[in-house]
């Protein structure tokens, strides 16, 4: 069993900036890629970034180039999303998410085996 544990969240005016973070523990030794999702009130959950085991590759969503930027420190179990010049409409509850049977940073939420509680971005305009 891998455990997630998402921190960084909060409200946060546009134009603003948040980093989240994202603690893996437990069998993290059987972690592959890991990847950032997040669903706003009403609507389906979104795919957001992922990040290769290496670090080597990431992935992200065409509304998060350029603004976001998503890193992993292995001697840590610990992966991050830093979130700059944020908009209302990046408001959601993000989660992490971790898959054991991949290695790519996939955008495909049904590869993902474990996933975190979640924390809330709110950011206002």
């Amino acid at each position: 069993q891998v455990q997630l544990v998402e921190s960084g969240g909060g409200l946060v005016q546009a134009g603003g900036s948040l980093r989240l973070s994202c603690a893996a523990s437990g069998r993290t030794g059987s972690m592959y890629a890991t990847g950032w999702f997040r669903q706003a009130p009403g609507k389906e959950r979104e795919f957001v970034a992922a990040i290769s085991w290496s670090g080597r590759t990431t992935n992200y969503v065409d509304s998060a180039k350029g603004r976001f930027t998503i890193s992993r420190d292995n001697a840590k179990n610990t992966v991050y999303l830093q979130m700059n010049s944020l908009k209302p409409e990046d408001t959601a509850v993000y989660y992490c998410a971790a898959s054991t049977t991949t290695r790519y940073a996939t955008s495909d939420g049904r590869v993902y085996d474990y996933w975190g509680q979640g924390t809330q971005v709110t950011v206002s305009s």
